[in-house]
């Protein structure tokens, strides 16, 4: 299980595999940003399914409703802060002005790893080297 995206002390991006994504615009409503993932989602799908039908204008114009979303969601396009911050996106974080903050996180003590499990002992009166008998009727080494 996994737990929640890693995220910018800022909110501003989620780190994947040590690279930034820029997060949805905080200032929509829980609705509308509801509304734009569902669209999101279903132009993904059908961007999927024009691939695997091989029919180009649909391709392209679910990409469109693609970028639409996204656009829309505050992924891409002008960025939502107002601080003049540039867009990081795609940028991996240690190259970043999160280096620092990114760098800390491989710091913290790591959970410590599940216990290895106990070697089993064979059942009694079974003998590990003994024949395994085949579906073939001849006997073979375990």
């Amino acid at each position: 299980m996994t737990g929640p995206p890693l995220t910018t002390p800022d909110g501003r991006y989620l780190v994947v595999r040590g690279r930034l994504w820029r997060c949805s615009d905080p200032g929509l409503t829980p609705e509308r940003r509801d509304e734009l993932t569902r669209e999101l989602m279903r132009a993904r799908r059908d961007k999927q399914t024009a691939m695997r039908r091989e029919d180009r204008e649909r391709r392209e114009d679910a990409r469109a409703r693609v970028d639409a979303a996204k656009r829309a969601l505050g992924e891409r396009g002008p960025v939502w802060w107002s601080d003049g911050a540039p867009d990081l996106t795609r940028h991996l974080a240690r190259t970043t002005p999160y280096a620092d903050w990114y760098a800390s996180l491989a710091e913290a003590p790591e959970p410590p790893e599940p216990s290895p499990a106990p070697e089993r002992s064979p059942a009694p009166g079974h003998d590990p080297d003994a024949p395994v008998p085949s579906s073939s009727g001849s006997s073979r080494r375990a």
